[in-house]
């Protein structure tokens, strides 16, 4: 069995046990994890948790998975755009309809499994099987930027820097509508949606601050192109944000209409430009840049007409 060990968050006091692990371990289902809990896997302050033991700050959550549980990820030779390398970490350029990890429906065609193929055994091991290296990522549909570590030592440090806002992270978006003002920050905390376990929401019970600024590049008709960076990384973050204030990212069905303003359109248009941060072993702040991929080119070109 792979043990995982959690603390919980002031946010979450008061929550179930159950409730709080589909909450913050939403790669797995309300079912598995109910049968971990029914089967004794999980614990809390070293006792064996029941489902409706209610959790306080700072409490120890201990999980055990069982490893047959995971399958096996094959590495796939799939071209990789890397935009720098080297025996520390990648930064790779994530097309669009990628997935970043493995997970239920998607073992298969996913950046590990190029990544597996690519660097071989040489990718930190710190968040298991299904996410070899990874220590953030990008939505299926969102293109971009994205820090790989190879070792522990880089892993370690990406996920400090991350913990701590100290990564410069911007992102280009074309939103609904015509914003007014040229620049903007959206505060409020997000966190899993209350009936849509699939979305996530603004100012939800239990969510967790979230800060994203964003600046007006060009206007449209119907549409805006935005720079957005980010001070917080949470799930969906520019997506939730930019339709809590009536302005939906184009192309996005979920935050935003349900069908799509433009015919053939594959998901929200939304990539990830620009990623800096301090390299784990020299300690040099290092930023790259995406360059747009072709399809979002083409759109700006068709607006401007």
């Amino acid at each position: 069995m792979k043990q995982l060990c959690l603390q919980v968050d002031s946010a979450y006091a008061g929550e179930r046990i159950d409730k709080y692990l589909a909450e913050v371990m939403n790669d797995y289902s309300r079912s598995f994890l109910q049968k971990q809990l029914k089967d004794g896997n999980v614990s809390v302050n070293e006792k064996t948790a029941k489902a409706s033991l209610k959790v306080a700050e700072d409490d120890e959550v201990r999980i055990f998975i069982p490893e047959n549980k995971e399958p096996d990820i094959v590495p796939e030779d799939i071209p990789l755009d890397i935009l720098y390398e080297d025996q520390q970490l990648l930064v790779v350029n994530k097309p669009k309809g990628m997935v970043v990890h493995p997970s239920a429906g998607h073992y298969s065609q996913t950046l590990v499994n190029a990544l597996m193929f690519h660097c071989k055994d040489q990718l930190s091991g710190i968040n298991g099987v299904l996410r070899p290296g990874i220590v953030h990522r990008i939505d299926m549909d969102t293109t971009g930027a994205l820090v790989v570590c190879k070792t522990d030592l880089a892993h370690q440090s990406l996920a400090e820097q991350l913990k701590v806002h100290s990564i410069t992270r911007l992102y280009r978006a074309i939103v609904h509508g015509r914003l007014k003002e040229d620049f903007g920050t959206i505060e409020g905390t997000i966190g899993r949606h209350p009936t849509d376990r699939k979305k996530m929401a603004i100012n939800v019970r239990n969510g967790k601050p979230a800060t994203t600024h964003y600046k007006v590049l060009e206007r449209f008709d119907r549409f805006t192109y935005v720079e957005c960076e980010l001070e917080t990384g949470r799930t969906h973050q520019i997506r939730v944000h930019m339709s809590s204030i009536g302005h939906p990212l184009l192309g996005d069905i979920v935050y935003g209409p349900k069908k799509s303003a433009l015919p053939n359109l594959q998901g929200q248009t939304l990539h990830a430009m620009v990623l800096g941060f301090l390299h784990p072993v020299s300690n040099e702040y290092m930023e790259f840049t995406a360059p747009l991929p072709e399809y979002f080119e083409k759109l700006l070109k068709n607006f401007r007409k």
